[in-house]
């Protein structure tokens, strides 16, 4: 027969604070026994908690310190609940009352008993008084400026309030029409010196280093779109500099940041599908039926889109060995790219992208017992499978995705500033290097082509 009465919560727990801490002893008053489910940041996001400010090693540490608490988990996914009454023979499941009749479906499992919360007291309000508001800046009309516009408002923390672009009629107009964006510039300098202390830089590729140059010494940070540079001297100037100034510079690469995806790098690692041998992934968008000018289409399929299958590659398989290029080239410029790398283990990075022909944008992770297969667009990833020779071990991994998924990176970017961090372990320094020496060397390896052929005539 049991002897003790067993209750579970589940809670974000950012900035343990007084209203926690009440919730937590009310829930332990029904029982004997303890346990508590810290939710993984992952997870968080995936649920819309953007402004979580704490990592959840932190905040498990925060819980555990509690002498009243008898166990802590971590909470990964929304179905976890269910099989957690089970897996640990819980009584008693209690959560607070603005959740009230939320999870009456775990009634079969166990007892459901609503908490009351303390008043005038939570983590948004502490963000709140402890955090100032971080002002953004707009760099450029470019094709993600309106969608960065929109998501943003999903970040509390964040205010856009002003917008730069060379051509005067076009910011006049935007910010006629615009509700959010009121100021307006065509000056760069008089920009950079109003009050903002972050801006997002949509401009064409040949611009960034000179927009993030002068932005990073007005102490400004710096979140851009990939590539952050075209020179490999340039960016690693950039990247010394942003060291330098003390401020945070981040490339723009959204995948990077969405929840899915950090949690199939996480799974990955558990070694279920064995030791990894190759990872594929195509990104391919037909731009000009989507009306977008020659200037854009004219920077080249390897510079617009590499950056994605590169992140893949490299988060997976670490530092390349070796690098090959089969382009197709229209105009001077690249309309597609099948890109081979190699790697440590003789492991192989397949990338293929394209801005003339259009392929299935999926991703396959190759393994020795099973593969991963992530589904098109894999660049939005919101679902993932683990195959394997025998379809009953397969399983799948489905999070929510809220809107087009900048809202993730531009939480990332404020929380990063908040706390004082100059580098993302979702995409750090050495990653931002590995993606963008992709195209450096494409670059490099057209120029020598040009140079050949000259010699040839």
């Amino acid at each position: 027969m049991k002897n003790k009465k067993t209750v579970i919560t589940y809670g974000t727990y950012d900035m343990l604070h007084e209203g926690h801490m009440n919730l937590l002893r009310r829930a332990k008053a029904l029982g004997d026994y303890l346990i508590v489910g810290v939710t993984d940041e992952n997870y968080d996001r995936s649920r819309g908690k953007l402004n979580v400010v704490q990592s959840t090693k932190k905040r498990v540490k925060a819980i555990e310190a509690l002498d009243f608490v008898d166990k802590v988990i971590v909470e990964k996914h929304k179905r976890q609940k269910a099989q957690d009454m089970v897996k640990y023979d819980v009584d008693i499941f209690a959560i607070g009352d603005d959740w009230v009749g939320a999870f009456d479906y775990l009634k079969e499992f166990v007892h459901v008993e609503y908490l009351p919360r303390t008043e005038g007291i939570s983590s948004t309000k502490l963000r709140r008084e402890n955090f100032d508001l971080i002002k953004m800046g707009i760099v450029g009309l470019g094709r993600d400026t309106q969608s960065f516009i929109d998501e943003a408002q999903y970040v509390s923390n964040i205010k856009v309030s002003r917008i730069y672009a060379e051509d005067f009629l076009a910011v006049k107009k935007f910010t006629k029409e615009s509700p959010i964006i009121k100021y307006g510039h065509d000056n760069y300098d008089e920009f950079l010196d109003t009050p903002i202390q972050a801006v997002y830089i949509d401009t064409s590729l040949k611009k960034h280093y000179t927009l993030i140059k002068k932005a990073l010494l007005a102490g400004k940070h710096v979140l851009c779109e990939n590539p952050i540079a075209l020179d490999g001297k340039e960016l690693k100037e950039l990247l010394s500099l942003a060291k330098k100034q003390k401020v945070l510079l981040l490339s723009a690469l959204k995948t990077a940041f969405l929840p899915a995806f950090n949690q199939l790098l996480k799974e990955i690692k558990k070694g279920d599908i064995g030791e990894i041998k190759e990872v594929r992934a195509t990104r391919t968008s037909l731009y000009r039926e989507k009306n977008y000018p020659d200037s854009f289409l004219e920077q080249g399929a390897t510079n617009i889109l590499s950056g994605y299958p590169s992140l893949l590659i490299h988060k997976i398989l670490g530092k390349r060995k070796s690098i090959t290029f089969f382009d197709q080239t229209e105009n001077g410029y690249d309309i597609s790219n099948l890109i081979i790398s190699t790697h440590k283990n003789q492991t192989v990075g397949v990338a293929r992208v394209a801005t003339a022909a259009k392929s299935e944008g999926d991703a396959v992770i190759s393994g020795t017992k099973g593969y991963v297969y992530i589904p098109a667009p894999w660049w939005l990833t919101k679902e993932f499978y683990f195959r394997f020779e025998d379809t009953h071990k397969s399983y799948k991994f489905s999070y929510e995705f809220e809107g087009c998924g900048l809202r993730y990176m531009i939480a990332e970017f404020a929380s990063l500033i908040q706390r004082g961090k100059r580098t993302s372990k979702m995409l750090s320094p050495s990653d931002m290097v590995s993606i963008s020496r992709v195209i450096l060397d494409y670059n490099e390896f057209k120029e020598k082509n040009k140079k050949s052929k000259k010699k040839d005539k």
